[in-house]
């Protein structure tokens, strides 16, 4: 049984409570870990930590900086396989996708901040008399919250910005996939970043995440999760005009035209609708097909969504593991009974299903597929975060705009065309921060990312980062 440990000036430290969560691989429903329950006095030994190294730190050169994290995008490469292992264990998704995906991006999260920063410059602004020019000076002390659908991808995604830019961090993994986040706080020691200037506290969002958001000496928040707790953070931070970067749900819709590839356009959205279980916020949910190909895109749809092999995430030939927990199991169960109650007619996903041995009692899923549900039920205009998804009909361009904004969300979305000027028209008008045409999740760590309407504030990535990392100071001298 692992003990989970925080990370607090540099050491690996049991919580002062000596109280601890259970850890649980999804895939097994088997305890292999113990999470620490961080309180008040861990966050304040933590701040202390982080408000002593804080001067130190943000006085190096961006070099200097970026050199850690580049020791440490180093070691999660030569670690690949332990990290690749333990994700696998924590979230229950399959390992092949921790090893392709998830790990390589979070040493790529580390390798393209410690590079960034090398690169950004502030602007100057010569007048008759005068030269005007801007200092961009890190924050001080920072909040950095992630969530457990992605782990170590977007624990490293929100920290490498924060670090690169010269603040310290107060970081906290989800209590429900901790475990890399433990391991990074190892390669950490390893790569002999400075003490205090990263501290990692474990934990529950009531307890330690709640008292994090609520301290005032954090000087900003950058949050990725659900739409509700993002709110709550919000709030919180106002009064103290603090920065505040959300990053929250999705109910992503698919535009589908006649004259799309039909081939590529299916295999992209079954990639896009069941990729980690559906359990991405990017992840296609509502699909929108031309009335034309409908029946014919739903019968090739269909067919490559009951290929996909659901089972042990350890062996490598599957394409899904387990759903992240019994209680999240419980819930997308719910949604699949209420997409009933709602008219929709399920067209996959009820097949008998039974695993054995050690995966007997894990929280597994098949792929569900609905049609024929009302645009404004509740299936389809709230975030299920799992393997469901429903597939609608449209008659024309102006129509699918329509269907693809009827949400309260606006994270992202996809567009399946072969008219270059449908995708720039759709592209243009669809309310969400990210689109992709013809593919999805092609991401480009230099292009900004973020939502519209309930899906968050604020964008992460590029120079969006670290800007939001630093607050510019204008210097003017008269000649």
């Amino acid at each position: 049984m692992e003990m989970i440990a925080n990370y607090i000036n540099g050491e690996l430290k049991p919580p002062h409570s000596s109280d601890y969560l259970d850890d649980v691989n999804p895939a097994t429903a088997e305890i292999f870990a113990k999470i620490p329950l961080s309180d008040e006095e861990d966050l304040q030994d933590a701040i202390t930590s982080a408000e002593k190294a804080f001067k130190e730190w943000s006085g190096l050169s961006a070099k200097e900086r970026a050199d850690y994290l580049m020791k440490i995008a180093e070691l999660i490469q030569e670690n690949l396989e332990e990290l690749a292992m333990a994700e696998s264990m924590d979230t229950g998704k399959p390992i092949q996708l921790a090893k392709t995906v998830d790990i390589p991006r979070a040493a790529s999260n580390m390798e393209f901040f410690a590079h960034a920063i090398t690169q950004f410059s502030s602007e100057s602004h010569a007048g008759k008399d005068s030269i005007n020019y801007s200092l961009r000076k890190p924050l001080g002390v920072v909040a950095c919250i992630s969530p457990w659908n992605l782990p170590l991808y977007l624990f490293t995604w929100k920290i490498a910005p924060a670090l690169a830019s010269g603040n310290c961090v107060i970081a906290k993994p989800s209590e429900i996939t901790p475990y890399t986040a433990y391991l990074f706080s190892k390669i950490c020691v390893e790569a002999g970043l400075p003490k205090g200037v990263l501290n990692i506290l474990h934990g529950t969002g009531p307890e330690i995440g709640n008292a994090i958001v609520q301290n005032k000496k954090i000087k900003a928040v950058s949050f990725t999760g659900g739409t509700a707790t993002g709110r709550k953070i919000a709030e919180i931070s106002a009064p103290m005009f603090r920065k505040v970067s959300l990053e929250l749900g999705g109910k992503n819709p698919a535009l589908v035209f006649a004259d799309c590839d039909l081939d590529k356009t299916v295999e992209g959205l079954v990639r896009a609708s069941f990729t980690n279980q559906g359990e991405i916020c990017l992840c296609a949910s509502r699909i929108y097909i031309e009335d034309s190909i409908y029946e014919d895109f739903k019968a090739r749809f269909i067919d490559k969504v009951k290929a996909l092999k659901v089972g042990d995430p350890l062996i490598q030939s599957n394409n899904m593991g387990a759903l992240v927990s019994s209680q999240h199991l419980e819930k997308v169960k719910n949604y699949i009974a209420l997409a009933k109650e709602e008219g929709g007619q399920l067209l996959c996903g009820d097949e008998a299903f039974e695993l054995e041995g050690n995966n007997k009692q894990g929280y597994f899923l098949r792929p569900h597929v609905f049609e024929n549900l009302p645009i404004q039920c509740r299936t389809n205009q709230e975030e299920i975060f799992g393997p469901v998804v429903s597939l609608s009909r449209f008659e024309g361009e102006e129509e699918a705009l329509v269907l693809a904004n009827e949400s309260e969300y606006g994270l992202a979305s996809t567009i399946w065309t072969t008219d270059l000027s449908r995708a720039h028209r759709i592209g243009a008008q669809i309310e969400t921060g990210i689109v992709w045409v013809n593919c999805w999740m092609n991401r480009d760590l230099r292009t900004p990312f973020g939502g519209m309407k309930n899906s968050g504030l604020g964008r992460e990535g590029g120079l969006e980062a670290l800007r939001f990392f630093t607050e510019p100071k204008n210097i003017c001298i008269q000649f």
